[in-house]
């Protein structure tokens, strides 16, 4: 049975499969008369919608629950929920606080289980990325992704989901604001070579994409004050644009703190492509259930 909590639980080809699969848009329903479980710790826009289509189009039924209504670790233990949500869904998929919580999920080999989003790691976000990133340049070996801000869990399956595709991965932050000894150690695991700038100028200079995350994450909120003032000049606006590629394009994986990590401007200028990637969250999903039920070994 295989899971994904993390973008590297995928070999390069099983990211190319998923890829291609996600870029058909004939494929078959796997999923017809079958459920998927969709738990959410924490709320999301992109995420609840474009699994829910992906199901759909899939042929299957996605159910949304919330996360009090199954209470981890506080109305039943996380192995007693998953086994009770294993009686009735073919896959199950969370979007949770703490990355544990995915790890004790899928431990128990009930069903497969797709981390939607954790404190750790962002794997369908970084599926969304890399198909629209192809869209864009075709093959990505040998381009560069530089990503500016607080190094995070987007941050750490960005650099993964690159590396398997032979990117360049920089990441610009302020001191204080890179990754922490766990994610650099998966990073080492995984043999990805980041190049870590301290300037948001030499982060962005020749970088065939420009990546941006919000600089106050959900449950940081208690920072945000102390954030504000340790990101001054970090912005990434159009003068700091010019200094990649010519051909560069901006992403950020939504929702955007407008004037704090970016500009509007940035957001809406035509080497954009914010909102490809927010569609491209569904046609990912539908890649990787298509292949997690089909083919995957």
């Amino acid at each position: 049975m295989r899971h994904l909590l993390e973008i590297n639980d995928l070999a390069r080809d099983e990211v190319s499969e998923v890829l291609r699969r996600a870029a058909d848009p004939a494929l078959s329903k796997p999923l017809q008369g079958r459920g998927v479980a969709l738990v959410f710790e924490k709320p999301s826009a992109r995420t609840r919608n474009s699994m829910e289509m992906a199901v759909h189009q899939l042929g299957g039924h996605g159910v949304y629950i919330q996360g009090h209504e199954v209470g981890f670790d506080v109305r039943e233990t996380v192995e007693d929920v998953t086994r009770t949500l294993a009686c009735y869904y073919d896959l199950l998929a969370a979007r949770v606080f703490r990355h544990d919580v995915v790890e004790r999920m899928s431990a128990l080999n009930t069903r497969p289980v797709v981390n939607l989003l954790s404190d750790r790691a962002h794997p369908m976000q970084a599926l969304a990325d890399l198909l629209t990133l192809r869209a864009e340049f075709g093959e990505l070996a040998g381009r560069t992704i530089a990503y500016i801000g607080d190094a995070n869990n987007v941050t750490r399956s960005l650099a993964l989901a690159a590396h398997a595709m032979g990117m360049r991965v920089r990441v610009g932050h302020p001191a204080g604001y890179g990754f922490d000894a766990v994610d650099m150690a998966v990073l080492d695991q995984a043999g990805v070579d980041v190049e870590f700038v301290d300037d948001p100028v030499a982060a962005a200079a020749g970088a065939d994409a420009v990546y941006a995350d919000v600089w106050t994450s959900m449950g940081q909120e208690e920072e945000s004050a102390k954030r504000l003032v340790d990101f001054a000049g970090w912005t990434i606006d159009t003068a700091l644009m010019a200094r990649a590629s010519d051909d560069a394009v901006f992403l950020h994986c939504l929702p955007a703190h407008e004037g704090e990590e970016c500009t509007r401007e940035v957001l809406e200028a035509p080497n954009s492509r914010v909102w490809l990637q927010a569609e491209n969250r569904m046609h990912a999903a539908r890649g990787l259930l298509h292949w997690l039920v089909t083919d995957a070994k």
